[in-house]
């Protein structure tokens, strides 16, 4: 079994899922699986690592939001740490790149799914899919989404940018908010996170706080929850703390991860 899929570095982003339900199936009928790996575009280490409870396809590993890993190092990691289940091991050979390395940047050739079209979107992405969970629109239905974020309830005159998804034609056919103008952040001009931000969600939480309209916000909490991997970062967030308070629950996890990472890097750091 070959497998190419170009990654981009967030655990939710499922062709991590698709790469594990492969080995697991391959493992299980004793088939090789040969991975052509590719460079990860957003190559940070960054976020709460999934735990036991929160396991679903968009989170199908115990691993930060943002691994840092390329598909062959997941591979390697999923065999190493047992992750197969049922004493499964699969047997993989990865074609590595050369010239690349941990940390260098780059510009996917070809958009990975028609909402990540471009490197700016890509750099977002980790950081605005919690809003997925919410009643504000990431800009599907747009030309440029996970570049902005909006919904008609934030007030106009703190959020000053305006869009109105629409039925795009190879975009989301039924996108949230379609017709209806949101107000929200331009994020296009803004230099992207390097890591995982909760800037963004924090902010548009504390506007419908403000307004009494909290219930409106987080219309999916059990979606942020599997996303996140975890309830903390709702619970914090419901609780009024702050971005580092939120961040530092997680930090013991992230360490102990980054020390398990190392045995599987195929590449220089």
């Amino acid at each position: 079994m070959i497998f190419d899929i170009q990654d981009v570095g967030a655990r939710f982003y499922t062709y991590i899922s698709t790469l594990y339900y492969v080995m697991q199936a391959c493992a299980e009928n004793h088939k090789e699986v040969i991975i052509l790996d590719r460079p990860n575009p957003c190559d940070y280490i960054d976020g709460p690592l999934r735990k036991p409870k929160f396991k679903s396809f968009v989170g199908m590993l115990p691993i930060p939001v943002l691994h840092g890993c390329t598909m062959g190092e997941l591979a390697g990691m999923i065999n190493g740490e047992g992750w197969l289940g049922k004493n499964l091991s699969c047997k993989i050979h990865v074609v590595k790149m050369k010239g690349w390395k941990h940390g260098q940047p780059y510009s996917l050739p070809v958009k990975p799914s028609p909402n990540l079209p471009n490197d700016q979107a890509i750099a977002w992405y980790a950081s605005l899919c919690l809003f997925e969970a919410t009643s504000v629109s990431v800009g599907r239905g747009t030309y440029f989404p996970f570049q902005v974020f909006g919904s008609p309830e934030l007030p106009q005159d703190t959020y000053t940018f305006h869009f109105t998804p629409q039925a795009l034609k190879g975009f989301d056919k039924n996108p949230l908010h379609k017709g209806t103008v949101c107000n929200g952040f331009d994020l296009r001009k803004e230099v992207a996170p390097k890591g995982l931000s909760l800037k963004y969600i924090l902010q548009a939480y504390n506007s419908y706080r403000q307004m009494n309209k909290v219930e409106a916000f987080l219309t999916r909490p059990n979606w942020f929850d599997l996303l996140m991997g975890t309830d903390q970062v709702r619970k914090d967030m419901l609780a009024g703390k702050e971005e580092a308070a939120i961040r530092s629950a997680w930090q013991k996890d992230l360490n102990a991860y980054k020390a398990m990472r190392k045995k599987y890097l195929l590449y220089q750091e």
